[in-house]
């Protein structure tokens, strides 16, 4: 399908240096409709404008929905790159399947993404942590009440120029260990980039925060003794030359964990991908939560609610030199100052 051009604004780009994550849009956006009837149509890049919608629509009594998490970088050279899209294309349709919505077909979902990027490449910062951080998502749009699949669908991409998720940005945060809330189970839907997941965490976080620490370290659901996910993000550990982090079916593959992983073994280092106990925290080197939006955050202390130990990294009140190192390499890859031996970035001219 051809890709409408309908947009009219030229809208001077909002770039500042502090910026919050998530704050700001550009004035252009992608849209297109599904029905089951005729499949997806009528895309078109357009006015970043509010939708009209019912009352009754689907999404807003059952939250079928699901959406991604992706960035763009301006390199020095100016030109404008995505990180590995085509992995958050795979895994937005896998969230898709899990909440019985229609996959996107790859190469529009692709010509959409870098049709939008292009369009708001003016919009990309380039201060220190900072991106275009890259919003897609898909939501139930039938005006119907009833506890089923929808049969009609909205899938937009937006864009916000964003700084670091954490207001710590690399400097390492504190944690907790939830002692009583559950973010999802193992058979559920954890492993979708849905909204449900993240509701299920607002209510631990607000207390986190009200006590000081900016996330929950979650424990799964079952037993409480496994290390789930860091709130909106990855659980990481440094021990020795390992790298280890969960693996549970109840947690998103994070593609930035995946990519760590991957730099970890071309550093040298093991990695472990397995279960990890609440009672192995106080045997770490380091801690650090990852994902697309933080990239890496380092953790300087884990308190345990149910026994009351707190673990202390960072010592010297910096990251520590493994975490650094992955960071850095990662950081450097995606805007161009490192190598990309990978093939991980997509050019877009």
């Amino acid at each position: 399908m051809n890709i409408k051009i309908e947009y009219t604004k030229k809208s001077s780009p909002k770039i500042v240096s502090d910026m919050r994550f998530g704050s700001t849009f550009t004035d252009k956006m992608f849209e297109m409709n599904y029905d089951k009837d005729n499949g997806w149509t009528n895309p078109v890049l357009k006015n970043y404008e509010p939708f009209v919608i019912s009352p009754a629509t689907l999404v807003l009594h059952y939250g079928q929905e699901i959406f991604e998490g992706q960035k763009a970088y301006k390199w020095k050279d100016g030109r404008i790159v995505v990180f590995r899209p085509e992995m958050n294309i795979k895994r937005f349709n896998n969230s898709a399947k899990q909440m019985c919505m229609p996959a996107v077909d790859e190469e529009l979902f692709m010509q959409a993404l870098e049709s939008l990027v292009w369009a708001d490449r003016d919009w990309i910062p380039q201060g220190d942590g900072q991106s275009l951080y890259i919003r897609a998502a898909m939501i139930a749009t039938d005006p119907v009440l009833g506890v089923r699949a929808g049969t009609q669908y909205k899938f937009f991409i937006i864009n916000s120029p964003s700084g670091c998720y954490f207001p710590e940005g690399f400097n390492p945060m504190r944690i907790w260990v939830s002692d009583t809330h559950t973010r999802t189970v193992a058979g559920g839907i954890g492993e979708a980039k849905t909204g449900g997941n993240y509701a299920a965490s607002l209510r631990a976080g607000q207390r986190a925060h009200k006590e000081g620490f900016s996330a929950v370290l979650f424990l799964d659901a079952k037993e409480k003794k496994y290390i789930d996910e860091a709130g909106p993000a990855n659980f990481f550990a440094i021990k020795g030359s390992k790298y280890i982090t969960p693996n549970s079916s109840s947690i998103l593959p994070s593609i930035t964990n995946m990519s760590l992983r991957e730099i970890a073994k071309d550093l040298g280092l093991e990695v472990e991908l397995r279960s990890i106990g609440a009672d192995e925290l106080g045997n770490f080197d380091e801690v650090g939560a990852c994902g697309t939006a933080a990239v890496i955050s380092p953790i300087k202390k884990i308190l345990d609610r149910e026994t009351g130990i707190e673990y202390n990294y960072c010592k010297d009140g910096k990251a520590g030199p493994v975490s650094t190192k992955l960071y850095e390499k990662l950081r450097g890859i995606q805007l161009g100052d490192e190598p990309d031996k990978f093939g991980w970035n997509l050019v877009i001219e």
